[in-house]
């Protein structure tokens, strides 16, 4: 049985939690609202896209962990959060007739004896037979279980009645109210039907209804979803103001301003600036992947000059060695690893033509947004041109995998895990199954056919392919960008189109991602974290910080090394990593520095730096940096690099995957082992004749040991422990075994192993 579908008013409610069908409707009654406000009582049955579907949203019935899973639950699966509604209404009423809805017995139906536990059902009782909820379903099947017929308004968005809450102390509660709004200019109040979580629920909670408490000192955010969309709204709840004072530390960079507003906001003192030994080693670690050497560690504080900081970040900007760890980063990003029986396309031969390539657009200074777009557009051979391998190294499988290269694409660049929507409309963000389909078509035609030598692969987009098809209804979907409205048009490349848009100052996605990978690799976290997760429900701890940082790097023009140098003159890049009262707590706010193990290959340099002894990396020359090297090796690279013992237990990145979490930054005790009585520390000093050149040139023990100190720490050694060596030392002043010993603890030390 189907009837039309009735003409929505805004703002008037039909029985239970629906629509009234329009003004005229004979049977409308005003009566008392659901939640709060008026309800309508009206004739008209429910409608199941408007009135039912919901229901079995709030009440989970759709969510992953019940019907709505991949495999279903019990023999009935619904879509994910109700994707595919005309699926769901056929599982419904049609795949078992008469039992899971009885439009003779309406009471009988089994969609509604489960839901209210009248019969055993593995989800519990979900509400009771006097609810709206209840009503609503019942009174749709007892008009015959319709679907909608014609055209029915899309939802479009939501809106929550506010946006922030700040409160004075734990306790307190405030109510959230959700708006739906359609196409067709309704809107509706669903705060009864929109479901709610809580980013932290030590500091605030969201109950059922979309009511706030605050529970304790701190900030988050509660979401509020409905259908296809996740809306959140910030939570402060302040710690006690007696006793603050703000200190009014100084904030000349718009960075120092952003944060330290924050701060007083939410009541945090920062911790103050980091002496000049910290400073140095910090910065020097950050631009050049190395501790300072002995000769610049002297220079640097015998001078006086109030603008020594800035003169240093510059001069280490201008190195090579600041060309080589950008070339790293995006190398490892881009999955950069030569094999020798690799899909031809990843062969060493094109990994060194790509790295080669990279490199050559950071010593030139190239605009980074430039610099993408030729790879994304590039077409050509992986041997001769470097930008094509861009389409060999992201997918290191003899052919490409569109929805793969889509996905690791949208995760690199736009820091937007878009492949949570290939089987379903995105679980916490806005993006739908037709935004993934469409953003696939942009990877559809691109192909690698063989070359005139044996290595090489020609990369082109193929204009007579097809787009990609959905997974729901099979239906082509054209390419187009993510946000967009119309897609590009066929019979020509589209990564032309996508570059431009991809890569335009306005694309907020674009230089808020790149912009908040340069921040998190100088302090150690983004502001969005994880920095390649950006969505609605994974929202940035400094939204006015996050929007700056991408706007300066547009402003910019995109040039890495101005908003590097932005970051490191700020006084919060520079505060010191000791904690006050009120921040010892704070992980999001950078109201203090944070120590931060040392990359794997980082590590390894300042190793090689300190000690005097070349590093060795099979199939490079003796003497490069670790930071200068890709993964080589024999056989397929499809899994991922196969890594020396050093960087696996260092945590150095497989590869594998293009995801940030693929760098391991965690200490383990297996790295204290290795440092302990491995190769790498023990063998360096063997063969090094670093303290034997000490021993010989320096005239008292004291010299000998603080040249070791400044060397590994880039800092003086203390009076105690000054104190603490020479007694060490004892009778022996010129015996190299025990100067040795104190190399080896120097190296060993938590100090040594974290920036700091």
């Amino acid at each position: 049985m189907n009837r039309p579908a009735p003409r929505l008013v805004p703002s008037v409610r039909a029985r239970g939690l629906r629509f009234a069908a329009g003004a005229a409707a004979a049977a409308l009654v005003i009566a008392g609202g659901v939640g709060q406000g008026a309800e309508s009582v009206v004739a008209d049955a429910p409608s199941f896209r408007r009135d039912v579907m919901p229901v079995f949203f709030r009440a989970g019935c759709n969510a992953g962990t019940c019907h709505g899973s991949a495999r279903g639950k019990d023999g009935f699966m619904l879509s994910l959060f109700g994707y595919d509604p005309k699926g769901d209404y056929a599982r419904i009423v049609e795949q078992l007739p008469g039992r899971r809805v009885n439009t003779a017995v309406p009471e009988r139906s089994l969609l509604l004896l489960k839901a209210t536990a009248a019969v055993p059902h593995t989800g519990g009782k979900l509400f009771d037979v006097e609810s709206d909820f209840y009503r609503t379903l019942r009174d749709w099947v007892a008009a015959g279980a319709p679907d909608d017929d014609g055209a029915v308004p899309e939802m479009v968005d939501v809106v929550l009645s506010r946006t922030s809450f700040v409160f004075e102390t734990a306790g307190p509660s405030e109510p959230l109210r959700v708006t739906a709004v359609y196409t067709d200019g309704s809107s509706r109040d669903v705060t009864r039907l929109a479901r709610y979580f809580s980013n932290n629920a030590s500091v605030a909670e969201i109950d059922a209804d979309g009511r706030v408490t605050s529970k304790g000192p701190g900030d988050t955010n509660v979401f509020a979803r409905f259908g296809r969309f996740t809306v959140g709204a910030e939570v402060i709840v302040l710690p006690p103001a007696e006793g603050f004072a703000w200190p009014n530390p100084p904030a000349d960079t718009f960075i120092d301003r952003l944060v330290f507003d924050r701060l007083e906001k939410l009541r945090i003192i920062p911790s103050g600036l980091c002496d000049d030994e910290t400073f140095l080693r910090r910065v020097t670690l950050d631009l050049a992947a190395r501790p300072p050497t002995v000769d610049e560690y002297r220079a640097f504080m015998a001078d006086a000059s109030a603008d020594k900081r800035t003169r240093t970040i510059d001069k280490l900007l201008a190195g090579d060695e600041f060309i080589d760890l950008w070339t790293m980063i995006w190398s490892e990003q881009m999955r950069i690893i030569g094999g020798s029986y690799a899909p031809q396309g990843t062969l060493v031969k094109s990994a060194d033509a790509f790295q080669e390539w990279v490199h050559a657009q950071f010593a030139a200074g190239r605009p980074l947004n430039e610099f993408v777009a030729e790879m994304v557009a590039a077409s050509g051979s992986n041997i001769a041109a470097g930008p094509p391998n861009f389409y060999t190294m992201m997918v290191h499988k003899p052919a490409l995998e569109p929805k793969q290269l889509a996905a690791d694409f949208s995760q690199l660049l736009l820091g937007v895990q878009i492949q949570c929507a290939e089987c379903h409309n995105h679980p916490f963000d806005r993006w739908t199954m037709d935004d993934y389909y469409s953003f696939v078509s942009f990877f559809s035609g691109i192909r690698r056919i063989n070359g005139v030598e044996p290595r090489e692969k020609r990369i082109f987009f193929d204009t007579t392919s097809e787009p990609a098809r959905h997974l729901v209804d099979g239906r082509p979907m054209p390419a187009r960008v993510l946000g967009g409205v119309q897609p590009e048009p066929g019979g020509v490349d589209p990564r032309k189109a996508l570059a431009a848009w991809l890569t335009a100052p306005d694309n907020r996605l674009f230089r808020e991602n790149l912009a908040n990978r340069i921040w998190a690799q100088l302090m150690g976290r983004g502001v969005v974290d994880p920095v390649d997760d950006v969505r609605v429900s994974n929202p940035p701890s400094n939204p006015a910080l996050f929007e700056a940082l991408g706007a300066r790097l547009a402003e910019l023009k995109f040039d890495l090394r101005g908003l590097v140098r932005d970051i490191c003159s700020s006084r919060v890049y520079q505060l010191s990593t000791q904690p006050t009262a009120s921040n010892a707590l704070d992980t999001r706010q950078f109201s203090h520095a944070h120590l931060r193990r040392l990359r794997a290959d980082v590590l390894m340099d300042s190793i090689v730096a300190i000690t005097g002894v070349p590093g060795r990396f099979p199939n490079f020359p003796v003497g490069a940096r670790a930071i200068e090297t890709h993964p080589r090796q024999q056989g397929d690279t499809g899994n991922g690099a196969n890594l020396e013992p050093f960087f696996h237990t260092f945590g150095q990145a497989t590869r594998k995957t293009v995801a940030a979490a693929e760098t391991k930054r965690e200490p383990t005790l297996a790295q204290a082992l290795h440092l302990i009585v491995g190769d790498t520390v023990r063998d360096r000093l063997a063969a090094g004749g670093v303290v034997r050149q000490l021993v010989e040139t320096k005239s008292t023990p004291e010299d000998v040991v603080e040249e070791l100190f400044i060397r590994v720490l880039a800092r003086k050694p203390d009076g105690e422990e000054m104190a603490a060596m020479i007694a060490l030392v004892g009778d022996s002043p010129k015996d190299p075994a025990v100067y040795e010993d104190i190399f080896w603890s120097l190296l060993n030390s938590t100090e040594f192993l974290f920036n700091h």
